[in-house]
């Protein structure tokens, strides 16, 4: 394991690759770059898991009130992800006072995003045996139970290993920190 994650720490999990027709590399170098001219970058998502209210904001803050960094750990995987590469232009924390995107970031084929910071490739192999879903309908489930199929994303927290559970290692190659207001809506409103 890594040194970032210490047992009872929460992290988001989350598999990575091609998104919106642009490869992993690309999308790495421009949010690389969006966080040196405005501080942080918006990283792209979709899908029913890691809603951006009723899961992050919530778990986000509650690490944060333990005084823990909120690590995104982004496992690479080969996605066929090749939706338009429409460019949202305004962001939400609730879905209804909406604000616009800073010009110098793009989040494009996105319902959402996570803010970020501090984004650099870091590799570890994770055992998703040691974690368990910190939030949700699904709290609890071991992490190596719950991140199968379809389901790439998850609140996750480091759990003392479970004797003769499933044991599935993932191999981390690229880690961020969630960074204030965690998670939001995007869209283009035209």
């Amino acid at each position: 394991m890594t040194q970032i994650l210490k047992p009872g720490q929460g992290f988001l999990y989350m598999k990575v690759g091609i998104h919106a027709q642009e490869t992993l590399e690309d999308i790495i170098n421009r949010k690389t770059k969006e966080i040196e001219q405005a501080g942080f970058a918006m990283w792209g998502y979709g899908g029913g898991t890691c809603h951006p209210q009723n899961s992050v904001q919530p778990f986000a803050r509650s690490c944060e009130e333990r005084g823990e960094i909120i690590y995104l750990c982004m496992e690479e995987i080969n996605s066929k992800h090749f939706a338009e590469p429409v460019r949202a232009d305004e962001w939400s924390l609730d879905g209804q006072t909406w604000n616009v995107i800073p010009p110098e970031i793009a989040v494009r084929g996105s319902r959402y995003a996570l803010m970020i910071k501090n984004l650099r490739k870091e590799e570890f192999d994770l055992s998703l045996r040691d974690t368990k879903v910190a939030i949700g309908n699904s709290m609890g489930k071991l992490g190596s139970k719950y991140i199968k199929g379809r389901v790439d994303k998850a609140c996750l927290e480091i759990a003392e290993p479970i004797e003769g559970a499933e044991d599935r290692s993932v191999h981390i190659a690229l880690v961020a920190e969630i960074c204030d207001p965690y998670a939001v809506y995007v869209r283009n409103k035209t």
